[in-house]
């Protein structure tokens, strides 16, 4: 065959072109050690440097680790394995962390159960408190309880870790396992509000450490508007807690809003161990019913116009008691999401006064004090999570939640690259067996494989998500591909006698009308489901589109100039 004038068609150098580029965004690679997925707030990863990665790095930019302590981590497995090494022998050392960027030292800490003793010891606090533009000191002399601490285990170091990838393509839930949410507003709203709900999500999602997430919009054919959220590694009961309440925060005195949460009122929550945690003062206790309740409390630091509102509402209360027990006659109340979730005892001296740092407590409840402990915690990090980032505009409704496994995933992509290698390699020996051609059926070949090279080459670039539905998608278009090859192959080798006047080029302009008339009926078929279909369906349409384009455009005409230069050859023999 005469690759010489395959090589000088323009139509085939800029396939090529763009089949390098493709693997060069592809990027296949073998990488050692495991990829970051995320870093907790506040963990010890954390506070060892280790940055938390933006969700829209390519895969193979990710920070990696190598080795932890000199062991060489080369497999999820393997990093799991050294974790659960870690116990109480650990406690306050040190391990070091290699990772494709650098050497850093996380601390083990103790995970610490708190219990209030019968026993009280003598604590006496100076304050400054001011009255009328006077300040004078406040001596308080008080007994409060002994706490009892005792190390339970340690904490997570808080990392969140995946096998390396083997190149920038990014695998949808289908295939590295996650959650998938289909959420609807409960009340109209305008694509403007929906854009300002997706952006507070997105906020709070990465607040509460979910970095490896996709939110997107989409509706359907009657107008409902959905959000579709995917976050790989994160269970169905976070996606819950954080996306399904609306998270409207209020701080009352009375019946008036004193503050509210979000950074209009909230400078800043306060998440280190020193000023967030189990609250030692209540620690855990246990319940009338046999249940174990544990406190949490934090700081947070309200901004010049939320405290000076405070200090004109507390002007007004009277207080009642003397001494140490003098307290204004109402609570601050704390609602969430309109339910009243705590009340703290304003102090007589805090009258009219505009402060700014406010502790903030709530429980955790659990069979054990360890389960209670860890739901208190948690409780903790949500609330701060909605405090830092505010309340969605509107409530949503859960209309569905699809979690996948990561092992399930696995077996997905195994299944699918073997289903894909025997598809091309029966239509191989189909194409062979009908044409008796060894060049037709190599030509075929290449253009499916070149078709699935540049549709990854595109999603990589995109940053398109690769799951089952895509892989459907891109099974549907090599396969009208191969559809579009035997009509362009039949009417140019094996053309009827009735056309036997008419010369290659009308032979070959015959066959691409039946492929622009199937490649229009298919994009028209496909479009009410890209534009009305959520979640795998979307990605179902939005592949097929993607994929016959570029067969029609690209890979079709190079096919084409292979069967002329076949032709030509034949009729010089």
């Amino acid at each position: 065959m005469n690759f010489k004038k395959l090589y000088k068609s323009p139509r085939v150098l800029i396939l090529l072109f763009l089949i390098v580029l493709s693997i060069l965004y592809i990027h296949p690679t073998t990488k050692e050690g495991v990829t970051i997925r995320s870093v907790a707030f506040n963990s010890s990863a954390s506070s060892a440097g280790i940055p938390n990665p933006s969700p829209n790095d390519l895969p193979l930019s990710r920070e990696r680790i190598l080795s932890i302590n000199s062991e060489s981590i080369n497999s999820f497995e393997e990093y799991e394995a050294f974790i659960s090494k870690i116990d109480e022998n650990y406690i306050n050392r040190t391990l070091s962390v290699k990772t494709d960027r650098g050497l850093y030292r996380i601390q083990v800490l103790p995970e610490i159960e708190y219990t209030i003793t019968n026993k009280t010891r003598t604590e006496t606090i100076t304050e400054n408190v001011t009255v009328d533009n006077v300040t004078t000191e406040k001596i308080i002399i008080k007994e409060v309880p002994i706490i009892d601490e005792k190390v339970t285990g340690i904490k997570d170091i808080g990392m969140s870790v995946y096998d390396a990838p083997k190149s920038n393509l990014r695998k949808g839930l289908d295939l590295s396992g996650g959650t998938r949410v289909v959420l609807k507003p409960q009340t109209e709203v305008s694509d403007d509000e929906l854009d300002r709900v997706i952006s507070n999500m997105n906020e709070r999602l990465n607040a509460y450490g979910l970095t490896d997430l996709i939110l997107r919009k989409t509706s359907d054919l009657s107008g409902n508007k959905f959000i579709i959220v995917e976050i790989a590694g994160a269970s169905d009961e976070d996606i819950r807690n954080l996306l399904a309440k609306q998270g409207k925060f209020e701080a009352k005195i009375g019946n008036e809003t004193v503050f509210i949460g979000g950074k209009d009122s909230i400078t800043y929550v306060h998440r280190s161990a020193d000023r967030a945690g189990i609250d030692p003062q209540a620690g855990c206790s246990v319940a009338s019913d046999g249940s174990n309740i544990c406190r949490f409390r934090f700081g947070i630091t309200l901004s010049q116009e939320a405290a000076a509102k405070q200090a004109d509402a507390t002007q007004k209360l009277e207080v009642i008691g003397a001494g140490e027990e003098a307290y204004l006659d109402q609570k601050l109340d704390l609602y969430l999401d309109d339910v009243l979730v705590d009340q703290l005892s304003i102090g007589a001296e805090l009258k009219g006064k505009a402060l700014s740092e406010i502790a903030i407590s709530g429980s955790g409840v659990g069979q054990s004090k360890s389960e209670a402990s860890e739901n208190a915690l948690k409780n903790m990090n949500k609330l701060q999570t909605i405090l830092e980032t505010g309340s969605l505009p509107v409530k949503l409704d859960i209309v569905q939640s699809d979690t996948i496994s990561p092992s399930l995933g696995k077996e997905f992509t195994s299944n699918a690259i073997l289903i894909a290698f025997l598809s091309i390699l029966a239509v191989s020996i189909v194409i062979y067996a009908y044409y008796r051609r060894l060049v037709v059926a190599l030509a075929v070949i290449f253009t499916m494989v070149s078709e699935v090279i540049l549709l990854l080459g595109f999603a990589v670039i995109v940053g398109w998500n690769l799951d089952l539905a895509s892989i459907a998608g891109i099974i549907i278009a090599t396969g009208t591909g191969v559809d579009d090859q035997i009509v362009i192959t039949d009417e140019v080798l094996k053309g009827k006698k009735e056309s036997d006047m008419l010369t290659w080029k009308e032979k070959m302009k015959r066959a691409f009308f039946v492929i622009f008339a199937a490649y229009s009926l298919t994009v028209v078929a496909m479009l009410p489901l890209f534009f009305a279909g959520a979640g795998a369906v979307k990605g179902f349409a939005f592949t097929t589109i993607v994929g016959v384009t570029i067969g029609v455009f690209l890979t079709r005409p190079v096919f084409a100039k292979v069967i002329e230069t076949v032709l030509d050859e034949d009729e010089n023999n």
